[in-house]
């Protein structure tokens, strides 16, 4: 985390005119974070750190000169909340992304691939990513799974499991707690967890979705201290005077302008402000940016730029308790962003520990991936599917009519009851409804798939599948008809994962994810024309309502922590009382007319 005591002692000198700088940077506006003013000074680096922060032109001493007339300087950006998994890419070829975009740290949590994988999956991101420049400090994950006994991952991790990796140096803290419930209601598991945390020292990420008055207190009481799940203006507003570090993300854009206008209403902007991306997928991350496009929204909507920055750099910092950097200050990491103006960002320069790596929103070099590391495969373990295993049968009724719960809505799910008709053994899909069906893909048990009915994403015209599926990542389709639900599935199966769309008998798009069923080996703009195919001829299959029923709401239509009924690979659920509901409320057998 900082400099060797050879390179501090040079820095020392350097600093007092002694010996010269490696690196000079004149010319340039600081944007200084400690006290929000746009001031004129040079910037000195020796080895990977900052020396010197002194007037304009008073020193020229250097082994090597950049002049950078007319712009600005600020701290590299940091993300204090990021799955990289939601890239679809292995950390090596986000980093190139996001180093570019101005993003040279970030606080990455792996809940995903842990929920497949395990504790080896949290090994694998801290060894995939120990050699970036990319400063990636990794989170312990609290949710594998996110909801136990409503569902199964790959894994189960409880106290003992948060004690080895929160040894781990590379581990920062506990990922988002997400199991409010268990929180709140003192499962034992959740205690061990959250124990392991607080012993530690290292930071507890919360995940505080709907939690307000007495259980948003309880929360905090038990040791959490941030929130990226802000829903509201008013949600944000009384989190920060709860006492939460404020996590704004920009994977949920709408809430943006309220938040901004909420925010200026302060007597001032706490340094428990910060920003994060939580999930981009890779076409966006490569089209609009990381970071880099939350902090323009959030200029475009009235906050001052140097506001903005400083989320995104000494906040980020304080919050991650990374007293290296965040600032442009003697003694901190040479993590240094050029902007040419500050009324839209875009990365002009980026130096990463002393070294320019990007220019114009290009690294200069690619990065490799880790020596010795084996992305994990094979991690689809079904055998192939037939359309019957996408029946919906109410028990043995071969002719009848039945009463059904289902699940109304896309992100903000409600139960909702509907009567069907029972032929040759099948359930009848009621006009304007579809099917969700569940599959357990990780060996850990042979459940049976599960089948709900899913109103309010209109009558799909094909399937959608995806083994990329928060937080359990198990086989996930959705559709009415059930000859495109087994193509669209099997062809995750055989590619190992990854999102596909079938209509018709036919594969109209497929993103294969053979790492871990949710990383792609492609190149970044190759993956990212793909994802982006593939979203716009779902729109072929779905009608896309936003802000809710979107492309996006797929890979969350499982999160059984959420309040509200979702389906999982252990049947109906009901996020609120935590317990797995019987669809059928009644039924009956009829005689074949």
């Amino acid at each position: 985390m900082s400099s060797n005591a050879e390179n501090r002692r040079r820095a020392v000198q350097a600093a007092r005119g002694e010996v010269p700088f490696d690196l000079l940077l004149t010319d340039a506006h600081i944007v200084d974070m400690a006290t929000g003013e746009i001031r004129d000074a040079d910037v000195g680096i020796v080895g990977d750190m900052i020396a010197s922060v002194h007037p304009r032109g008073s020193r020229d001493d250097a082994l090597e000169h950049h002049s950078l007339p007319g712009v600005f300087l600020s701290p590299g950006l940091m993300d204090t909340h990021v799955h990289l998994e939601s890239s679809h890419l292995p950390p090596e070829r986000y980093a190139e992304i996001v180093l570019a975009q101005g993003t040279t740290a970030v606080f990455w949590d792996p809940h995903e691939l842990a929920n497949v994988l395990g504790v080896a999956g949290v090994r694998y991101a801290v060894e995939a990513s120990r050699h970036l420049p990319l400063q990636v400090m990794v989170a312990a994950p609290s949710s594998v799974p996110s909801t136990p006994g409503l569902e199964m991952s790959g894994a189960d991790f409880a106290g003992a499991e948060m004690e080895t990796m929160l040894g781990w140096p590379e581990v920062r803290g506990v990922a988002e707690v997400m199991d409010m419930h268990g929180v709140l209601h003192g499962s034992c598991r959740m205690q061990e967890i959250v124990q392991a945390g607080l012993n530690s020292g290292k930071l507890i990420e919360g995940h505080a979705r709907g939690l307000s008055g007495a259980d948003l207190q309880a929360y905090l009481a038990a040791g959490v201290t941030s929130d990226h799940e802000l829903t509201s203006a008013d949600d944000a507003l009384e989190k920060l005077r709860a006492g939460l570090t404020l996590e704004i993300r920009g994977s949920h854009p709408y809430l943006l302008p309220d938040i901004v206008k909420a925010l200026q209403t302060l007597p001032h902007l706490s340094s428990q402000i910060t920003v994060c991306t939580d999930d981009v997928p890779p076409d966006m991350l490569l089209e609009k940016g990381g970071i880099i496009a939350l902090l323009n929204l959030l200029i475009e909507h009235g906050l001052s730029a140097t506001d903005a920055l400083r989320f995104a750099t000494l906040n980020a910092a304080i919050r991650l308790q990374r007293n290296d950097l965040g600032l442009i200050a003697a003694g901190r990491r040479a993590d240094l962003v050029v902007f040419d103006s500050l009324d839209k960002l875009e990365a002009r320069a980026v130096y990463v520990a002393g070294k320019q790596i990007a220019r114009d929103g290009k690294l200069l070099a690619p990065i490799a991936a880790a020596d010795g590391v084996t992305p994990p495969r094979d991690t689809l373990r079904l055998a192939p599917l037939s359309a019957e295993d996408f029946a919906l049968r109410i028990g043995d009724i071969d002719h009848g009519v039945a009463r059904l719960r289902h699940i109304r809505g896309a992100r903000f799910t409600q139960w909702g009851e509907v009567d069907v008709e029972i032929r040759d053994g099948q359930v009848q899909i009621p006009a304007g409804f579809s099917l969700i069906w569940v599959k357990h893909r990780h060996g850990r048990h042979d459940a049976k798939p599960q089948i709900a009915l899913l109103e309010g994403w209109g009558e799909l015209r094909g399937a959608i599948a995806t083994s990329y599926s928060h937080d359990s990542h198990n086989l996930v389709v959705l559709g009415r008809n059930a000859d495109d639900m087994a193509l669209a599935a099997n062809q995750l199966i055989a590619s190992g994962g990854g999102m596909a769309l079938a209509q018709n008998q036919q594969i109209l798009a497929h993103v294969a994810m053979p790492i871990a069923g949710m990383l792609s080996d492609q190149p970044a703009a190759e993956l990212a024309a793909a994802f982006r195919k593939l979203r716009d001829l779902s729109a072929e299959v779905a009608d896309w309502e936003p802000p809710y029923r979107v492309f996006k709401a797929i890979e969350g239509t499982c999160l059984a922590c959420n309040a509200g009924p979702h389906l999982t690979d252990l049947g109906l659920t009901d996020g609120t009382t935590r317990q797995i509901v019987d669809p059928v409320i009644s039924s009956q057998h009829t005689t074949q007319q």
